[in-house]
């Protein structure tokens, strides 16, 4: 009976010891085996046998990308400003054995070089150039611990300068000349304002006047053709005046010659004709000699005339 028992504990010690000696690896890790105390293999992902008592895991490798955020290191700047400044690195193991055996503590490791390298850079920098450099400094920092982590099997891929911290008075300062600034800015942008609103209305009077005046000229260009309208239709009223006067001068001498009048009387319709031009309006009337004949003339017969009538 005893040895039944006996039989099964040493099978389920086997098979304790067979599934100890089966290691999957899953996706994104790598394992480092050693034997007898050296260097075996690195087992990528997948299913792996190792041998009993011989083999053994000596490391496990997660090999995504990392990211391992610093505490703030103080640094002092070229123009002996002292601040705190907090990093943060993004990295990713590609060779797990150099991982495994390049370093104690790769961590602690970068932690330490990250602050030794950013002390060298922020040294030669002054204090405004740290605070606008952030992206050079990044690049910066990242070429030298790319750099310095290969023979540990590590990648650095990005280095972030989380925060930078500058003492207490420096920050009033900084919020001071801020402050300063944007007072100014507001000053520019109001002085400006005025700027364009009064050209804006120096401009509105330009056009206006500009209007006002083409506004008088039309008037004016107007007012002279309704003026040379006016001329014009009194001077055609004048002209028709005076040829229907003519037409009926001619009319009344046609037909005085055709009911037979002599000379004579034509002469004294010649001067009533010249009496009706004065109307009474010409101070002095030029009368040709040969109607001053006949003027006399009438005054003979109008004398004679008045003998003969009896009293």
């Amino acid at each position: 009976m005893m040895g039944f028992f006996g039989v099964i504990v040493l099978f389920i010690i086997v098979l304790i010891l067979l599934a100890s000696c089966i290691k999957i690896v899953p996706q994104a890790h790598a394992i480092v085996v050693e034997r007898l105390g050296a260097y075996l293999a690195t087992w990528p992902v997948g299913l792996h046998f190792k041998m009993p008592f011989i083999d053994r895991v000596a490391k496990r490798v997660v090999l995504k990308e990392q990211v391992v955020d610093f505490a703030p290191q103080p640094v002092i700047t070229k123009d002996n400003v002292t601040m705190r400044i907090d990093t943060v690195v993004f990295f990713q193991i590609t060779d797990p054995k150099l991982y495994a055996y390049g370093v104690e503590n790769p961590i602690m490791a970068i932690e330490n070089l990250t602050a030794t390298t950013l002390r060298n850079i922020i040294g030669d920098l002054e204090l405004d150039q740290t605070l606008t450099s952030r992206e050079t400094i990044n690049t910066k920092m990242r070429a030298s611990l790319d750099m310095a982590t290969d023979p540990w099997g590590i990648k650095v891929n990005r280095v972030e300068l989380k925060n930078i911290i500058p003492p207490s008075a420096i920050q009033d300062a900084m919020e001071k000349q801020m402050k300063a600034e944007r007072e100014r800015r507001e000053a520019i942008l109001i002085a400006e304002g005025q700027k364009k609103s009064t050209i804006l209305v120096a401009e509105g009077k330009k056009e206006s006047a500009i209007l006002d005046a083409e506004a008088e000229k039309q008037a004016a260009i107007l007012h002279a053709e309704a003026e040379k309208e006016k001329r014009i239709k009194e001077a055609e009223g004048q002209a028709e005046a005076i040829l229907k006067i003519q037409q009926a001068n001619a009319d009344g001498i046609r037909m005085i010659k055709e009911a037979g009048a002599d000379s004579a009387v034509l002469q004294i319709k010649s001067l009533e004709a010249f009496a009706k031009a004065a109307d009474g309006k010409a101070t002095k009337i030029i009368i040709p000699s040969d109607i001053q004949g006949i003027a006399g003339l009438v005054k003979t017969i109008a004398e004679v005339g008045g003998k003969d009538d009896p009293q």
